[in-house]
């Protein structure tokens, strides 16, 4: 898809987390009423948890049928789900409170948040949320490709519908940005930007940390997505996102330019928007 992104430049990594986590709400709850359901592809490191502490607390967490609600992964990491790197452990840290709410320490487990009615995360029902089964592959001895095929058979089984172009329409997708320009994880020069497959293995990177084998969507979906929502902050992505938005498209040197396409929000902080033109 051609054209180009609306561009948002917000104060601080805040901002940029409650400007985004409203743009969620609103796609969720329109897919929901427009046909009974909301598929949601989001993404791991640091990019999600601002988002999901305000998608997890009032006013918005009401503003969604989280029962309606289908989440899945961009891309996933070759560790345990409750792995440090694991791009699955902050949605169940954070916005679902899962230690919470099995009685364990956590948010919303002690006496204060309890008398104030405060609950402990959203509640999305467990057949809902669509992790990539890496624990269940890393316990059975098979590789990341194992985990990549049985991703795909998931989601053409029970994932959105399958658009025009040959794949899947999620409703919105939450993006990060890496600091080579990668999305998702497909970096420079990625065999998946010329891919028709679905998800593919990806194996560890050696140029940027960690150096952990990956799962990753192919990074066509994004012209299938309803709302592609990029989410950028701090200085240290400043240099890359002027490349990246710049004058010269090249999605094989940088893949995030994928998602520079009409109908696609990103949020930027000052510091990571300080060497954009204008």
């Amino acid at each position: 898809m051609s054209g180009e992104p609306r561009i948002h430049v917000l104060p601080d990594p805040e901002a940029v987390s409650r400007a985004a986590a409203q743009a969620i709400v609103g796609a969720l709850r329109d897919a929901v009423e427009e046909r009974g359901r909301a598929d949601w592809a989001t993404t791991g490191g640091s990019a999600p948890i601002g988002i999901y502490q305000a998608l997890a607390t009032e006013p918005l967490r009401r503003q969604v049928p989280w029962k309606d609600v289908h989440v899945w992964w961009g891309d996933d990491r070759f560790v345990p789900r409750d792995h440090p790197l694991s791009n699955v452990l902050p949605l169940d840290q954070v916005l679902l409170s899962a230690s919470a709410r099995a009685g364990l320490s956590g948010t919303g487990a002690d006496a204060a948040e309890v008398e104030a009615g405060i609950e402990p995360g959203v509640y999305i029902p467990v057949g809902n949320i669509h992790a990539p089964p890496m624990t269940k592959a890393i316990a059975d001895a098979v590789g990341v490709e194992s985990v990549a095929e049985a991703y795909e058979r998931e989601l053409r089984a029970d994932g959105p519908p399958v658009a025009d172009s040959g794949f899947p329409a999620f409703d919105v997708a939450l993006i990060g940005i890496g600091p080579d320009g990668h999305l998702l994880s497909v970096f420079p020069g990625s065999p998946l930007l010329d891919s028709e497959a679905w998800v593919a293995a990806v194996p560890a990177p050696t140029h940027v940390e960690p150096h952990v084998a990956r799962l990753s969507l192919n990074p066509r979906i994004l012209d299938a997505v309803r709302l592609p929502l990029i989410v950028v902050h701090g200085a240290g992505k400043a240099e890359i996102l002027a490349s990246v938005l710049g004058p010269e498209r090249d999605p094989t040197r940088w893949p995030a330019q994928v998602a520079r396409r009409e109908g696609a929000e990103w949020f930027l902080d000052r510091a990571a928007a300080a060497q954009l033109p204008g």
